[in-house]
C-alpha cells in the first residue's frame, strides 16, 4: 500500500481547522498532521470526548485521516535557556503564564504529557515536536563551552524528557523530535548523542526533515539508513542554497525568501533535496508511514504550492518497494540465465 501524504497544519494556523481541512480535503490530500496551536486541537482538552470527537468528525466531513500530531511550539521551551519574548511569541497562555522561565518548563513538559493523552484518545500513534535546548545558545563553541557544560545539557534533556516520555509509553504514544536547528538533536552527530542521552528509548525517535539537511551539507540517505529504526514521522519539505562568497550558511538574520539569505526554504520541488534517492532509502528501511508536506515558501503562495506540493509527492509514490511477484520472477530469470 502506497504510504498516506498528508498535509501539517502549523504553517496554516491561522485558518480554522475546518476550513484547512475542507481544502485539503478537496485537493486530494490523504490526511492532515494537525498542529495542536491554533483551533486546530487544544491539547488541554485531551479529556473531553465531545472535543475529541469533533476533530475526528471535521476529518471526516472532509475525507480525510490523521497519522500525526505535532506540538513542536510547546515542545520548543521544555529545555530551552533561555526563555525569552520568543517564547511568549509562540506559547499559549496557558504555558506562558507569568513567564517566570522554569514554571513555563514545567508547564511545557506538562503540555507534553497531554499531547500524548490527546493522541491515544484520538487514535493516533506518533506526535511530532521540538524538544528545546540549554545548549544550543553554544552551538558557535565562544565562549568556550566544555565538555561538562555540553554532557549538562543532554542530562538537562534527559532529566526533563524521560519522565514525559514515561507518559507517552502509558498511553501507547511515541514522539518524534524533528531534527533542527535549536534543538538538543540538530545534525547527524547531535542524534546519535541523544539517543545515548536518554538511553535510546523505544518511545523516542525522529520526524525526518531534509529540509535542515541542505543547509547544512549533511547526508539525508545516510541519515535515513543509520536511524532506521527511529525514522518514526517523515517531512515532505525542501531548501535551497545561495553561497555566493557574501551570503552565510547562519541566515545572517535575514528574512525568509531574502536574496542575501545563505539559503531559504522553498515548496516541495523547488529546492535541493534528491527525493527519488531519498524515498528509495525510505522503502529499504521499510518506513510505511505518512508522508507529511510541510508548507513554507515565503516566495510562494500557499494556495498554489499545497496542491502542487501534492502532485509531486503523488509521483514520488510509484517508488515503490518490489513486490514479491518481482522478486520471484528476477530470480527465476537469474537461475535460467546462469
Amino acid at each position: 500500500m502506497a504510504r498516506p501524504i498528508t498535509l501539517f497544519t502549523g504553517q496554516w494556523a491561522d485558518l480554522p481547522f475546518e476550513e484547512v481541512a475542507r481544502l485539503a480535503g478537496e485537493w486530494g490530500y490523504d490526511g492532515l498532521e494537525i498542529a495542536c496551536w491554533g483551533d486546530h486541537i487544544d491539547v488541554s482538552r485531551w479529556d473531553d470526548e465531545a472535543y475529541v470527537q469533533s476533530r475526528r468528525d471535521i476529518l471526516e466531513r472532509n475525507g480525510l485521516q490523521v497519522w500525526a500530531i505535532s506540538n513542536h511550539l510547546t515542545g520548543q521551551a521544555v529545555c530551552d535557556d533561555p526563555i525569552d519574548v520568543r517564547h511568549r511569541d509562540i506559547l499559549s497562555d496557558r504555558v506562558w503564564g507569568d513567564g517566570d522561565p522554569e514554571g513555563v518548563r514545567q508547564r511545557a513538559a506538562e503540555d507534553l504529557k497531554d499531547t500524548a493523552r490527546f493522541a491515544a484518545k484520538l487514535g493516533v500513534t506518533t506526535v511530532n515536536g521540538f524538544t528545546g535546548s540549554s545548549i544550543w545558545k553554544a552551538v558557535a563553541m565562544f565562549p568556550p563551552a566544555s565538555d561538562e557544560f555540553i554532557a549538562a545539557g543532554y542530562q538537562d534533556f534527559a532529566d526533563r524528557w524521560n519522565p514525559i516520555l514515561d507518559v507517552f509509553e502509558e498511553v501507547g504514544v511515541r514522539f518524534a523530535l524533528e531534527v533542527h536547528p535549536s534543538e538538543i538533536a540538530y545534525d547527524y552527530w547531535t542524534a546519535k548523542a541523544t539517543l545515548d542521552a536518554i538511553g535510546h528509548r523505544e518511545s523516542f525517535g525522529f520526524n525526518f526533515d531534509p529540509s535542515h539537511f541542505v543547509w547544512q551539507q549533511l547526508d539525508s540517505i545516510a541519515f535515513v539508513l543509520d536511524f532506521a529504526d527511529h525514522i518514526f514521522h517523515v517531512h515532505v519539505k525542501e531548501s535551497i542554497t545561495n553561497l555566493d562568497g557574501r551570503n552565510g550558511v547562519l541566515g545572517s538574520h535575514l528574512p525568509w525568501a531574502n536574496p542575501r539569505r545563505g539559503w531559504t526554504f522553498v515548496s516541495t520541488g523547488h529546492g535541493a533535496v534528491k527525493w527519488e534517492p531519498l524515498f528509495r532509502a525510505l522503502n529499504a528501511i521499510g518506513y510505511d508511514g505518512p508522508t507529511s508536506v510541510e508548507w513554507e515558501d515565503a516566495g510562494m503562495d500557499r494556495l498554489h504550492g499545497a496542491p502542487e506540493a501534492l502532485a509531486f509527492v503523488r509521483k514520488l509514490a510509484a517508488i515503490t518497494p518490489p513486490d514479491a511477484a518481482f522478486d520471484s520472477a528476477f530470480s527465476t530469470k537469474t537461475d535460467e540465465s546462469a
